[in-house]
Parts: C-alpha cells; sequence; structure tokens
C-alpha cells in the first residue's frame, strides 16, 4: 500500500462517507475507514481498509493515524438528526464536539495537519437572504447546527493555535444513491424525504406533507438536494486543493437551485409509475420556506460543479437504490 495516497476517513462506513470513499478509489487515494458502525454499515466498507473504533478513544485514534501515516482526514462520524439533538442536546454535543476534539488532537499529536470537515447549512439557521453564500450570518437554531458551528470555529482556533489546515464543507440537502447500486442511503430511523417518499410509492401508503401555506409558488417547503454522488466529488476536489494550496477554507456544496416537497413528489410518481395518496398537514415548528445555497465559490475554487442538475436524474438513482435494498423489482 502507498501511504503517500492513504486519507483516513471518519464515518466512512456511513451515508455520505462510502460514496467518497468510492471517489476516492476510484481518484487513486486509499480510503482508511475508521468507524463505530452506531450508523455506518460494514458493507458499505467497499473500498480501503476497515479500522473498527470511536473517534473518542484518542488512542486507538492515534494508533490508527501512526499505522497508515495518512496525507489528510476526512471528518464524517457525527450524530446527525436534528429533531434528536433538542430532544437530546448532550448526546449531540459529546458525540459532535467532543469526538471532533479527540480526533484533532490525535492528528496534532500525530502531526497531521489537513482536515477536510462534513459541516451542514444548519450552521446558518433561518438565513436572512436566499440563496445562502458562505459569509451569510452563521445562527443555527438547534443543537445539530450550534455543534456542528463549534466545530467550525475550534477549526479556526487550531489552525491559529496549531497551524492545522481545514476546509469546510457545508451541505444542503443530500440525496440519490451510487448511480452503480452498490450503496446508497440507509438510516433508521429514516427522516429524509425522498427515501419517505419512495416508500410511499413502493407501498401505496400514505405520504404527509407538513404545510402547504408557505410563501413559495406552490406553498410547500423548497429545498436544494444534492446528489451524494455530487457531494463525494467535492470532497476529493477540496482535497486535491488543500494538498495543492495549503490553505483553509470554506464552501457550501448544494445543487444550487430548489425544488418543492410537491415537485419531489410529482417527480417519484414520474420516475416510479406509481400513485400513492398525499395527506396535508399542519406547519412543523422550525421549517424555513426556502433554502437554496450559493455554490458559486465551490465552482470556482474547487473546479466542481454538480452532475446531476435535474431532480428526476437524483430520484432515479434513489429508486434503483430502494428497489435494491428492498429486494423488490416493482414493474410500472
Amino acid at each position: 500500500m502507498n501511504k503517500n495516497s492513504n486519507v483516513l476517513v471518519t464515518g466512512g462506513a456511513g451515508y455520505i462517507g462510502s460514496h467518497t470513499c468510492k471517489m476516492l478509489f476510484n481518484e487513486g487515494y486509499n480510503p482508511v475507514v475508521y468507524d463505530n458502525l452506531s450508523t455506518g454499515h460494514r458493507d458499505f466498507v467497499k473500498w480501503g481498509r476497515f479500522i473498527y473504533g470511536d473517534i473518542q478513544n484518542t488512542a486507538k485514534v492515534i494508533s490508527t493515524i501512526k499505522e497508515f501515516e495518512p496525507v489528510a482526514v476526512i471528518h464524517f462520524s457525527a450524530s446527525a438528526y436534528v429533531g434528536e439533538s433538542v430532544l437530546n442536546p448532550s448526546k449531540y454535543y459529546r458525540n459532535n464536539v467532543g469526538g471532533s476534539l479527540s480526533l484533532l488532537d490525535a492528528m496534532r499529536i500525530t502531526g497531521v495537519d489537513k482536515i477536510i470537515f462534513s459541516s451542514t447549512c444548519a450552521t446558518y439557521g433561518e438565513p436572512d437572504e436566499v440563496p445562502i453564500g458562505e459569509n451569510c450570518s452563521q445562527a443555527p437554531i438547534n443543537p445539530y447546527g450550534r455543534s456542528k458551528l463549534m466545530i467550525e470555529n475550534i477549526l479556526a482556533d487550531y489552525e491559529y493555535a496549531y497551524s492545522m489546515k481545514h476546509i469546510a464543507l457545508r451541505y444542503f440537502n443530500a440525496a440519490g444513491a451510487d448511480p452503480g447500486a452498490e450503496i446508497g442511503e440507509r438510516h433508521d430511523p429514516e427522516t429524509h424525504i425522498i427515501p419517505l417518499i419512495l416508500k410511499a410509492a413502493a407501498t401505496g401508503k400514505e405520504f404527509k406533507v407538513f404545510g402547504d401555506d408557505y410563501e413559495t409558488k406552490d406553498g410547500t417547503c423548497v429545498r436544494d438536494y444534492i446528489h451524494v454522488s455530487d457531494l463525494a466529488a467535492a470532497h476529493v476536489k477540496a482535497l486535491k486543493y488543500m494538498l495543492s494550496n495549503m490553505e483553509s477554507n470554506q464552501f457550501n456544496l448544494g445543487n444550487g437551485q430548489g425544488f418543492s416537497v410537491n415537485q419531489i413528489i410529482e417527480s417519484v410518481r414520474r420516475v416510479t409509475g406509481k400513485k400513492f395518496p398525499v395527506k396535508v398537514e399542519k406547519r412543523r415548528a422550525g421549517d424555513p420556506p426556502i433554502l437554496i445555497g450559493d455554490n458559486s465559490k465551490a465552482k470556482s475554487l474547487l473546479n466542481w460543479k454538480p452532475a446531476f442538475t435535474e431532480i428526476d436524474e437524483v430520484i432515479f438513482t434513489a429508486w434503483n437504490w430502494y428497489q435494491k435494498e428492498n429486494k423488490i423489482q416493482i414493474s410500472k
């Protein structure tokens, strides 16, 4: 194994992490997945080595870094359910902030000085302007978003004190699955809208829409859905950017356009050919009407742009994975 191309990927058995490992492998890197499998999946680790471990075990992270001597770390490990973070903030600050501190200290002790961090558009809270640029004020409205913003601030402090470079990638709504259907989206519980609507299409059960009286074209919330393979490609671009430029930065990763809940429902109906009932419920607290990211900075500096720009393309890959995952072939 060529150690000069090793990349330590914490949380590499998860949804976005596993897709990034495939992309890293295809680009000539050797991903080393470090995961405690609390939400990740062992069968998603198909590219590179797997180390079972928790990032809060600083000694084990240190020994792993010493063994593989990675050129950089890509850090996905985190708890990531907004609703759960409100009910159990202790878990989120302990896992996300405490775990990141453990990882960063292991890197500092072993001399690894480059990290790419999986951040989120939740750090912006309810934005004052749309599309959201990287310089928009960050005022998260839940513990999940606050934990991610804390880590971004810690990264800046570690750069000042220890010369550690970082890139924070702020995702919008990750969606879709590997076009080859080798890996995909598998959450328990599932909270993402596209798999939930696909389940309604597959089973014929009712799908609930929370609010149709927002100030949007059709009254339903608008979100920026970015294909998971496009997110993975951005991580590889960010890694190359960091290795070449040795400078810290922050980038929004989104499709740059918004789709409403009703548009997602209609796309699922087109792609699957299935009909299913929809029931409108009252709004949920804290759901902004529109969240769309400005991705021009990533396009300019990382030379990255989304390959999956049509929502039907995104949902087609998710539907292929859904059928494989549930061992069904549904004819139209």
